[in-house]
């Protein structure tokens, strides 16, 4: 595997630095999923909720910033990054006191590392950027990040979707009229697919070369329930109270989108157990009610019809994800436990440790449903972040824009089904 990226090195550099004409690449545009934009804010209120906590500030870091994350602080954190919901107009807004904004669109590093210290747990497409730049691209080039808002869903992002498609003609102006390439993870696959079913299919022709998704959740997770449910302290931070967090996540209307959806899972199947009662996917407004949060039933009315169908981008599409890692399926409840305790048992299956198989698979559906060729990848053993920091899956998308570019240089066409992709197996 080295060996071979090492010649496909060589074989770019030899024709970047020998012939005549420097070697055309399509562009990239980067897409992070939900927690995979940083985010700054600042503060101007006249109340806090702990002694600890400012009430002004200049813009500072508020994710991915672990100083915040410390007991006690977290409480000013929670309220800080806490949206308020409008049940007449059906909008977020941020906590009273609050200014809140995603750095670096159109640069990469706030899509390279969560932390902008860039410690290592928080890497995130770096590993992608430091490998395509071997082949010739340049951050603010001819690759780009595209962060967003992620506490909000797609239909909150209209401004961002404006700039989404400047950015791309920019881009392919910027590079002799190149098609764009896209690569999403995770929420940022929804996201792109809202994006481009709602773009004419003349305009995907002209700037989109392909759609590439990484561990895309096409018909949400038990674990967005989960979060809902008891919290998520994000695995890596023991110290966290997941209870205080969850007073932040419940306010997200992005998680009511990544909710399960059906027909990924039918109305038969038992999510959520409990000794008075059992709840699935036609039951999520009493869920919501029980836990006493009837806004989220209502940001789960906003968004269960933004991706209806989950309807074919019309554009080619390498959709890959990672698979045989235990994953969240069901939440059991002993009397007493619901709400406001840990469910007594967590049933896992199949997944990503984040994303379950049926939705990761969700992208197979669009074979029968465009003509532009949809492809299927899978790494056992890769979870949701993992395909992005791994090798095989990166090397895997590396080489896939090497012979994409080589293409371009050569003879522009669409892969095939039958085409073989160096150089991780394909297993379908």
């Amino acid at each position: 595997m080295a060996v071979v990226r090492l010649a496909l090195t060589i074989v770019i550099f030899f024709c970047e630095s020998c012939s005549p004409y420097a070697r055309r690449l399509h562009p990239v545009v980067l897409v992070p999923g939900n927690g995979g934009s940083q985010v700054e804010g600042r503060i101007n209120k006249t109340e806090v909720v702990h002694y600890v906590c400012s009430k002004t500030s200049d813009w500072f870091t508020m994710w991915l910033n672990l100083e915040q994350m410390i007991p006690e602080v977290i409480d000013c954190w929670v309220d800080n990054v806490k949206l308020k919901y409008d049940n007449v107009t059906h909008k977020t807004s941020n906590n009273d006191g609050v200014e809140v904004r995603i750095p670096g669109f159109g640069n990469t590093t706030t899509v390279e590392w969560l932390d902008p210290s860039q410690r290592f747990f928080s890497i995130y497409f770096s590993k992608i950027v430091e490998k395509l730049s071997l082949q010739g691209y340049k951050r603010g080039v001819n690759i780009h990040g595209a962060p967003y808002d992620f506490r909000k869903a797609a239909n909150e992002h209209e401004d961002y979707f404006v700039n989404v498609k400047q950015l791309i003609e920019t881009t392919y102006a910027d590079n002799g009229n190149i098609s764009v390439i896209l690569i999403a993870h995770s929420m940022g696959s929804p996201m792109m697919l809202y994006f481009l079913n709602n773009q004419s299919q003349v305009w995907k022709e002209k700037y989109i070369r392909s759609l590439t998704t990484l561990a895309g959740p096409w018909g949400g997770a038990v674990e967005a329930l989960k979060v809902f449910a008891v919290g998520d302290n994000f695995g890596a931070w023991l110290v966290l109270n997941e209870k205080k967090l969850m007073g932040e996540q419940r306010t997200s209307p992005g998680l009511a989108w990544l909710m399960p959806n059906t027909p990924f899972w039918s109305s038969s199947e038992v999510l959520v157990e409990t000794s008075e009662k059992n709840y699935t996917v036609d039951d999520y407004q009493q869920f919501f009610n029980d836990l006493a949060e009837p806004n989220g039933w209502l940001m789960r009315e906003d968004t269960a019809g933004l991706l209806a169908d989950l309807p074919a981008p019309g554009v080619e599409v390498f959709c890959l994800h990672g698979s045989g890692v235990d994953t969240v399926e069901k939440l059991v409840y002993k009397e007493g436990e619901f709400p406001g305790s840990d469910p007594s048992l967590v049933v896992k299956g199949d997944g990503d440790g984040t994303v379950n198989t049926r939705s990761l698979l969700g992208c197979t559906q669009w074979r029968e449903r465009q003509e532009k060729p949809v492809h299927h990848h899978v790494f056992p053993g890769v979870d949701h972040l993992g395909i992005l920091r791994e090798d095989p899956p990166t090397d895997f998308i590396d080489n896939l824009i090497i012979i994409t570019n080589d293409d371009l240089n050569i003879n522009e066409h669409y892969f095939t089904e039958t085409d073989d992709i160096p150089i991780i197996e394909v297993i379908h």
